[in-house]
């Protein structure tokens, strides 16, 4: 039976939504962006419904961290940014509340139906970082990171295109490591350069001077 998180902290929502799946699906329950975390650390899941606006680890964050997994985002935020935006970091769909539910039945079915095997694995250019199997490589040459420089590299390959300031990769460290130092960035950042060069020449990652780093 397929699982699907629900992460919802408006009590009557989520027991809505729950009574809807409990006789197709095995659900998961998660009422905060940090419980969340800590349900997917222990589960695996097929799918996240997920609130944007939670206590603690809001919604925008869950969707970067976990790119394999679809996400359906319900949400009482009906502008077509908050939509543009959700979509356009990794969220599969979004349904604005109030909805109904067999239009949420059928957004899960879809979901499930195109994605039975999600992808697992970030890539840019030669860099490639299995997220399931925390494998990380450069050409096909695996590359031994700690767990902090695994975290690093998978904020880089999320946004590959994008200068990632010294404010938002700390703020992101902190929470996945409670590590908010700039100087314990800076050394890592160092560690992941160094480890790089040995199996390429390729300087993969540029100091942005006065606002943080970015792939090139």
């Amino acid at each position: 039976m397929k699982k699907i998180l629900i992460v919802e902290d408006d009590i009557d929502i989520h027991n809505l939504i729950k009574s809807l799946l409990d006789s197709t699906y095995t659900t998961l329950d998660a009422y905060s962006g940090t419980e969340a975390m800590l349900v997917l650390e222990k589960y695996k899941v097929d799918l996240i419904l997920l609130d944007l606006m939670l206590p603690g680890i809001n919604g925008e964050e869950l969707i970067k961290k976990y790119p394999a997994i679809p996400i359906i985002v319900i949400s009482a935020k009906s502008g077509v940014e908050d939509k543009v935006q959700a979509l356009q970091i990794g969220a599969r769909d979004f349904i604005t509340k109030p909805f109904h539910t067999k239009e949420l039945l059928a957004r899960i079915e879809v979901q499930l139906r195109e994605h039975p095997q999600a992808k697992t694995y970030l890539e840019y250019k030669a860099l490639r970082l299995d997220t399931e199997h925390f494998i990380f490589s450069v050409a096909g040459e695996p590359i031994s990171l700690t767990k902090t420089e695994f975290f690093i590299m998978k904020q880089f390959l999320l946004n590959p295109t994008q200068i990632l300031s010294k404010s938002r990769l700390l703020d992101l460290l902190y929470l996945e490591t409670l590590d908010g130092d700039e100087g314990s960035l800076k050394v890592h950042i160092s560690n992941i350069r160094r480890k790089l060069k040995t199996v390429t020449n390729e300087d993969y990652i540029e100091a942005v001077w006065g606002i943080g780093y970015k792939l090139i």
